[in-house]
């Protein structure tokens, strides 16, 4: 509202503004709000307000602009096709309201210099937290046809997975800036163009935003009219002193100085002293001129060598594999977890007999019932769901201000697809049967590999599993947290050992799988840890316990 007081207290063709405020105090703040007319309302002449008396004319923008040039390029010929006219009698008066759209909406679209119609320009959006740049993956939408509120104009690769953009107004695409397989978009970055009128599409067919912004600037430059020439009188330049010695001849007759260190050193790299040029008081010469003049030497001598060692890696047989978007996060984002949170890592091996044993009985009833099989991953997320329910402090997240307890349980389930690594969501899995925790994960395991998770699908999770024992063998082994979250369990492979017997000479077996809990110490205690790999332990050997 700066503007707005300024403009009321210094121009007379507003001085009916104060009974329009009275009137229309909402139509008032549109008009001056954000900065919405920051090239507008800086003058004067923004309408004329006149009694119902006078004459039904009105005075419109587009004289104003005739008389003082916008500084968005707008010409008197294409104004009339971006103002928005309203006239409404309110308590004795009559104002007209001319309102450019390219301020009042100006994320809707605007008119250029080029004589192009009110448009919206369409931006990467941002469709996850971590999202910094995406890929189109297809248009479903083709110049010039009409789209509505809801409707998908494209699929986009995030981060994380492939997404739907939906159409958020009315109108018909006029422009695709960006096409099937564009690359590396950073978010906000135009990706098509939508118009109101049909007609209009036609005048974006050579549309390029670099293309204008680059002649809103030349039309910058050629509107500012050139400073006046300034005489110039000549003056010498000195040249600047380089930091290196260079080799300079000492004048004739001079005596050299240089200390007996700096001589010997001369002599022994046969290097003329009168090429150097001391640095020491009245050009003395020392030792650290002599050692920069022999570096600087062997710079020149040394630089053909990056030329050998790039016709020895030219001898390599290799491919290169473009990072696809998953993999540019996961990678930024591991590497960030490993250089801020400090990791340690706790292992413990669990009895699983009697959880396999209740494993076979549970899906007997799932084939008669028809649902879906529990595999040894659903058991090990419900039980670490309800250790973490039982030891909260697990379930937890670090912030510069407080460490963070979060009430719900929800467990990210890690999934190795084609795409990369993907880290699906099951919500509130402590108050999950077994049935509904398997059916959910197998839904969306498969969703990650066809690449259709959504954000709601991944993201919101307290803790994660990571589980490289049943797929792949992998005894043991040590994950990275997945921030913010403060604890990750790596689930190792169960194995036959023998176990000592009841007598001396007796031994039995047993099946055991090692778990490792790796721990961001800053929230995680060494013994909270230990703690809740105790309850966890617990509910693996008598998986009864979780069904109660």
């Amino acid at each position: 509202m700066a503007y707005a007081s300024h403009i009321i207290n210094h121009s007379r063709k507003l001085r009916y503004v104060p009974k329009l405020m009275r009137h229309d105090l909402a139509v008032l703040v549109r008009w001056f709000s954000n900065g919405a007319q920051s090239s507008v309302c800086k003058r004067e002449d923004v309408t004329k307000i006149c009694p119902l008396g006078a004459s039904a004319e009105r005075e419109t923008v587009s004289m104003f602009v005739a008389r003082n040039p916008v500084s968005s390029g707008l010409s008197k010929h294409n104004l009339s096709r971006t103002t928005m006219r309203l006239g409404i009698p309110m308590g004795g008066v009559v104002y007209s309201r001319e309102i450019l759209c390219s301020q009042v909406l100006s994320r809707r679209g605007f008119a250029s210099e080029a004589g192009l119609p009110p448009h919206q320009e369409i931006g990467m959006p941002s469709l996850s937290p971590t999202m910094t740049e995406g890929n189109i993956a297809r248009w479903l939408k083709k110049e010039g046809d009409k789209v509505t509120p809801g409707e998908v104009l494209c699929e986009v690769e995030t981060d994380k997975a492939t997404v739907e953009m939906e159409c958020m107004e009315e109108g018909y695409l006029a422009k695709i800036i960006k096409g099937d397989g564009s690359k590396e978009i950073k978010v906000g970055e135009i990706i098509a163009i939508t118009v109101e009128e049909e007609e209009d599409i036609v005048k974006f067919n050579d549309y390029s935003p670099a293309t204008s912004d680059s002649s809103a600037s030349s039309a910058k430059d050629l509107a500012a009219p050139p400073p006046p020439p300034k005489e110039s009188v000549e003056q010498p330049v000195p040249s600047p002193e380089p930091k290196t010695p260079k080799h300079s001849s000492s004048p004739s007759g001079d005596r050299i100085f240089a200390s007996p260190l700096a001589r010997k050193l001369a002599e022994e790299h046969k290097v003329p002293l009168s090429s150097i040029k001391g640095t020491g008081s009245d050009g003395y010469i020392v030792k650290a001129d002599i050692e920069d003049y022999l570096a600087s030497r062997q710079k020149e001598v040394s630089a053909p060598t990056p030329k050998i060692q790039d016709a020895k890696l030219a001898s390599l047989d290799y491919v290169d594999i473009p990072h696809s978007q998953i993999r540019k996060v996961t990678a930024s984002r591991l590497l960030f977890s490993k250089q801020t949170i400090p990791h340690y890592y706790l292992t413990v091996d669990t009895c699983v007999d009697k959880l396999m044993d209740l494993r076979s009985q549970l899906n007997l009833l799932q084939e008669a019932s028809g649902g879906k099989r529990i595999s040894v991953n659903d058991l090990v997320v419900k039980a670490a769901a309800l250790a973490l329910r039982k030891v909260p402090q697990c379930n937890s997240s670090w912030t510069d201000d407080y460490i963070r307890q979060y009430n719900n349980v929800n467990i990210n389930v890690a999934v190795q697809t084609d795409n990369g690594l993907y880290v699906p969501v099951i919500r509130d899995a402590d108050k999950k049967g077994l049935s509904s925790i398997a059916e959910e994960v197998k839904k969306l395991a498969q969703k990650a590999k066809e690449n259709s998770l959504k954000p709601e699908d991944y993201e919101g999770g307290t803790f994660t599993v990571s589980n490289l024992g049943g797929p792949f063998a992998i005894k043991q082994f040590c994950a990275i947290i997945n921030p913010p979250q403060s604890g990750i369990l790596a689930v190792g492979s169960a194995e036959k050992r023998v176990i000592p017997g009841s007598g001396p000479d007796q031994f039995n077996f047993a099946s055991y799988m090692s778990v490792t809990l790796s721990c961001d110490h800053r929230v995680i205690d060494g013994a909270i840890g230990a703690e809740w790999l105790k309850a966890f332990k617990g509910y693996i050997e008598n998986p009864e316990s979780m069904l109660l």
